[in-house]
């Protein structure tokens, strides 16, 4: 089972608190309303699934209900760490430059 620390809540609180909320820090297309069918088909529907590190989101639906970003790895479900998404985001983009 895995365990996440709520940086909302301050605890650690197990998986059956929180629920998938999909891959995060995905690029929204800049001008939606120009995008092509393909443009916006992949922005919807496609995502990276790959084996390793994965930048995710939790909804921790059990108590504050807030949103977590969660560096998870997919093959061994390790877990790097829980942020709020904003202070996610910065580590996202370091590690992405």
């Amino acid at each position: 089972m895995l365990k996440f620390h709520c940086p909302h809540c301050k605890e650690v609180r197990e998986e059956e608190e929180f629920s998938y909320a999909g891959e995060a820090y995905i690029v929204r297309p800049p001008a939606p309303d120009t995008s092509s069918d393909a443009e916006w088909g992949d922005y919807v529907f496609m995502r990276k699934n790959s084996k390793g590190w994965h930048w995710e989101q939790w909804l921790h639906s059990a108590a504050c209900r807030k949103v977590v970003a969660v560096k998870r790895h997919t093959f061994t479900h390790e877990i790097a760490g829980c942020w709020t998404l904003a202070e996610g985001k910065q580590i996202y983009l370091k590690e992405q430059a």
